[in-house]
């Protein structure tokens, strides 16, 4: 484990981005370009489960941690995220306190959850180290609840009041979806949104986390208070790479014809 949990605890900002391609080499290079953190997507990346491992596997020697979003809430989901290795998870479209017990569920064993126990697996060093693994789930694994509905900003105060939920992360589509406002970052409606997100957290003594599109606003939501950021993607540094080289090649091109 890179201890996210335990840096974000001491006050240490970190900046990560997406994995969304289900590749071992972008996963690897990603690794390799100094986020503290990366996402591996298995909401909506084109991976699945076992593409996951791979990338995990390809993440070890790098100082990246691993987060792993899952489709849902369901137990089975977040349990299996975790035993094949991430230090944690991020749970999308939760509504209430409910939705989210049922993911921290999956998240810890008993008493504090219902995570089922298996010895055998990567988390475990194929059970080298269960007992240490077990013991040290509240203090090492993240617990990542996004707040993209509005029914989840109608409860954001009780969800960050719960136990096992560390971080509350903003999904800026999604809520502004949600909200009627759709992709209008800038809306009032939206920065209340995130003003009352930012509190909640503060006073659950929990974090903010945020996906930004733009680079430049870090410095703006860094002093609201988020810290802990992503942006930027596999698959869009691809794009954005591939597009600079088209256009620079095809400008020579024309300059020639």
């Amino acid at each position: 484990m890179k201890n996210l949990k335990k840096r974000l605890l001491k006050g240490e900002v970190l900046n990560g981005c997406w994995l969304n391609l289900g590749s071992s080499l972008t996963a690897e290079i990603i690794g390799q370009a100094g986020f503290d953190w990366v996402l591996i997507d298995l909401e909506h990346g084109s991976g699945n489960e076992k593409d996951a491992i791979s990338q995990l596997q390809a993440l070890e020697s790098s100082k990246a941690g691993v987060v792993i979003r899952v489709e849902s809430n369901d137990k089975r989901r977040i349990q299996r995220a975790l035993d094949i290795g991430a230090e944690g998870v991020m749970v999308p479209q939760v509504k209430d306190s409910s939705d989210v017990r049922t993911a921290i569920n999956g998240i810890y064993y008993s008493p504090d959850g219902e995570r089922g126990v298996a010895k055998m697996v990567r988390a475990t060093g194929f059970g080298g180290n269960f007992n240490a693994y077990r013991e040290g789930t509240k203090e090492n694994i993240l617990g990542i609840f996004q707040i993209e509905t509005k029914e989840a900003l109608d409860n954001v105060e009780e969800i960050a009041g719960m136990d096992g939920v560390d971080i509350l992360f903003v999904g800026p589509s999604d809520l502004t979806m949600s909200l009627g406002i759709f992709g209008q970052l800038e809306h009032p409606d939206y920065m209340a949104a995130i003003n009352r997100i930012i509190a909640a957290a503060k006073k659950a003594d929990k974090i903010a986390g945020i996906l930004l599109f733009d680079p430049n606003d870090y410095q703006h939501f860094y002093d609201m208070g988020v810290r802990f950021f992503a942006c930027g993607s596999d698959a869009g540094f691809v794009v954005q790479g591939a597009k600079q080289m088209a256009k620079a090649l095809n400008s020579h091109k024309n300059a020639n014809q």
